[in-house]
């Protein structure tokens, strides 16, 4: 089937995440991505917690799908020109450097630009392309920490709590596909291309929801609340009789009710002081602790029956585990299968799903510079004699 965004030409440049996130977004849904990666070793993903057999990642399978690896020392002139070469003639641009790396390369927006116009130069880094931070390093946790994620997440008087994830660099890549999408978009008004600064701190910032204008309107400051969310109530996670969680949302007026009712305190369902939220806010520790209560006198599964019955949203805490055992997972393709030597591999498809265009995994991530050949050779044109020597040079595996 088409996908939408088949005979778009990307070239990414950078390593790790946030970029290489944003490049398997595009590839799945259609884009030729080349992936440039440095002689020795590639991205320092492939070598990234569990490896496969071959001394590869599993996570590199998933974020080099559908990607050609194409190696260049981009240190070296040699290497600088065939990536100006291959920017020449694509598309889409993503690079997730320090800023001012591709200035010293020769590779600056103004400077690819003159040559291909419409090109759309999307850049990736911890602070923007501006201001007085731009030159810091962008790692996702310092980033995460001062766009106010963190600080609203984990208890009261407690360190604030990271998620066990590099939030940071995937909000980013999914703020940078949405750009790139945005400018293409632009691109068929105007014939002409446009840079998309993304940074990992504004991209994080953009989950704030009302934080600012609570602060600049009421002077308020939203502190961290462990499991609820300030100002909601009931919503929290809670534990059962057998050690499992369950998270229960019961913050609507008529849900309240029928939750109230069917863990059999009828007393706060009619009570008109817990009728609306904001008298729930009040009475927050009680509803939590009744709930509670009758949480922990029983089973995660006699719960969510009993819930799910009364039409209260209520499910279980999941890990990886419980996802491929769950049937709506498997339903809904939420994983694929791909091959890696002959044994089977399942990595995560990739959102949102279209029903005219979808998109889908072509093939896993594989070897450093496998298209070195297709790539170099036959798009650029380089013969045998000069792929030799640039390998000889050790500007390209």
């Amino acid at each position: 089937m088409a996908k939408p965004l088949d005979g778009v030409r990307v070239i990414e440049m950078g390593q790790l995440l946030a970029g290489p996130f944003t490049g398997c977004l595009l590839a799945y849904f259609g884009a030729e991505v080349i992936k440039i990666e440095p002689p020795e070793g590639g991205d320092p993903l492939r070598g990234w917690r569990q490896l496969d057999d071959t001394g590869t990642s599993f996570w590199w399978r998933s974020l080099g799908r559908n990607k050609k690896s194409v190696t260049l020392d981009l240190r070296q002139t040699a290497g600088q020109v065939l990536a100006a070469r291959l920017i020449d003639g694509a598309d889409v641009l993503v690079e997730n450097f320090r800023p001012g790396v591709m200035e010293k390369w020769g590779l600056s927006p103004d400077a690819v630009k003159a040559r291909n116009p419409k090109l759309v130069y999307a850049r990736i880094s911890g602070f923007g392309q501006t201001g007085p931070y731009a030159h810091k390093p962008g790692f996702a946790s310092v980033c995460e920490g001062m766009s106010g994620f963190r600080y609203v997440n984990g208890f009261p008087d407690q360190a604030p709590v990271r998620p066990n994830l590099s939030i940071g660099d995937t909000i980013a890549g999914l703020h940078a596909a949405f750009g790139i999408a945005l400018a293409l978009l632009a691109q068929k008004q105007t014939g002409v291309g446009q840079v998309v600064d993304v940074s990992l701190i504004e991209s994080m910032f953009n989950l704030m929801e009302g934080i600012v204008p609570e602060f600049s309107g009421a002077g308020v400051i939203r502190e961290p609340a462990g499991t609820t969310v300030t100002g909601i109530v009931p919503t929290n996670t809670y534990r059962c009789h057998n050690g499992k969680y369950v998270v229960i949302g019961g913050n609507g007026d008529s849900i309240f009710k029928r939750l109230m009712t069917a863990i059999g305190r009828a007393d706060m369902a009619n009570n008109a002081a817990m009728a609306n939220n904001a008298g729930r806010v009040v009475h927050q520790v009680e509803i939590d602790n009744a709930i509670a209560a009758w949480c922990l006198a029983q089973s995660s599964d006699q719960v969510i029956a009993q819930l799910e019955a009364e039409r209260v949203p209520v499910g279980p805490i999941y890990s990886v585990a419980d996802q491929f055992a769950d049937p709506h997972f498997q339903a809904r393709g939420l994983f694929e299968r791909v091959e890696i030597n002959g044994k089977p591999l399942d990595i995560p498809a990739l959102m949102p799903k279209l029903t005219q265009t979808p998109g889908s995994t072509e093939w896993p991530g594989g070897a450093v510079g496998s298209h070195n050949q297709a790539v170099l050779g036959e798009l650029l044109g380089l013969s045998e004699g000069q792929l030799a020597t640039l390998k000889a040079d050790g500007v390209i595996a």
